[in-house]
């Protein structure tokens, strides 16, 4: 039989999950379409993010989580239940037991928020665990001993910036500026600079291929489709990597402060160590052209991106379901 243990990384761009023994079976967008009349839910994950600003009036696209916490209630759960049943979690005799990882400044509020969805979806027991501490754990950090490792997680809603030492968080700081701040950055600038209108899927591949954050860093071009708001016609235009860049100056300069203010507030022990082992990015921010040397300079300490670091938190998970009982303290 099956074992009854699931980790979640209930993510505001992708929910994925790991279950015991089997590995990471789902990896899918955090995204639901639903008709707006009926809320009979038409598709959920990769097929309803297919159709982002492509339906009719009476369906609608919803992404539930907002900023790393549940925007609403009811269609998380419907998503939650969906993805559990697809990867086999409520067919098994018992109810499972499920260890989710938050942002680590969320409120008791959304804590119990996120719980209640997962209960409610079919959990037996339901473990919350705090995102960096997963993803530094994913990353391959040993975060037990008595020494300094510092992990910046940036996912869809939420970066995470957090010290960790004898299997704990000492100092960390959470910000509502990420992956989803980035695609609106860029929408932004090239409303303003082109009066050219265009999509989230648009900006979001115009970051993935094209962006970069260091000043001459990447060198590319990539043309855009959108709607030209003085004609109201379909247009075409190039944009280059230069302008990107100036577009993300704003939400990636939060990201450098948060880290530093992180690492002023890391008592003096700690931080020596941090300069030996570095700062590890994690989340699919990390994957940002140019991000790691970006904050390398800024910190003055080595920066380095986590091998495979979209499933860093997950993995962790992964990991900590191994030692349920010993490793997360705090069960609600």
């Amino acid at each position: 039989m099956l074992s009854k243990d699931i980790g979640i990384d209930l993510g505001t761009a992708n929910v994925l999950i790991h279950v015991k023994g089997r590995g990471v079976v789902l990896d899918e967008p955090s995204v639901v379409t639903l008709e707006s009349d009926t809320k009979k839910v038409l598709a959920v994950g990769e097929q309803a993010r297919r159709m982002v600003g492509r339906t009719p009036g009476n369906i609608i696209t919803i992404r539930p989580l907002r900023d790393g916490v549940i925007a609403d209630f009811e269609i998380t759960e419907m998503m939650l239940k969906y993805f559990i049943d697809r990867v086999g979690g409520r067919s098994w005799y018992a109810r499972p037991r499920i260890l989710i990882c938050a942002p680590t400044n969320i409120t008791s509020v959304e804590q119990k928020s996120i719980r209640e969805a997962a209960e409610r979806s079919g959990a037996k027991e339901v473990f919350m665990e705090e995102e960096p501490k997963a993803a530094a754990i994913g990353a391959g950090m040993d975060i037990y001993q008595p020494s300094g490792n510092m992990v910046v997680d940036i996912g869809g809603g939420t970066t995470d910036v957090a010290v960790l030492s004898m299997g704990d968080v000492v100092t960390a700081s959470s910000l509502k500026v990420a992956g989803d701040k980035f695609d609106d950055a860029i929408l932004r600038y090239i409303k303003q600079k082109y009066k050219l209108l265009i999509g989230e899927r648009t900006a979001e591949d115009i970051k993935m291929n094209i962006g970069t954050v260091r000043p001459g860093g990447m060198q590319a071009e990539m043309d855009i489709r959108g709607r030209d708001m003085v004609s109201g016609l379909p247009l075409t235009l190039s944009i280059t990597s230069g302008e990107v860049q100036e577009a993300l100056w704003d939400p990636v300069s939060s990201i450098v402060a948060a880290a530093k203010s992180v690492l002023e507030r890391t008592p003096p022990e700690l931080s020596a160590d941090i300069i030996d082992r570095g700062v590890v990015l994690t989340g699919g921010g990390a994957l940002l052209n140019g991000l790691d040397e970006l904050l390398s300079e800024e910190l003055h300490v080595p920066v380095w991106v986590a091998e495979d670091p979209m499933h860093c938190v997950v993995k962790g998970t992964g990991m900590m379901l191994d030692h349920l009982d010993k490793v997360v303290k705090k069960k609600f």
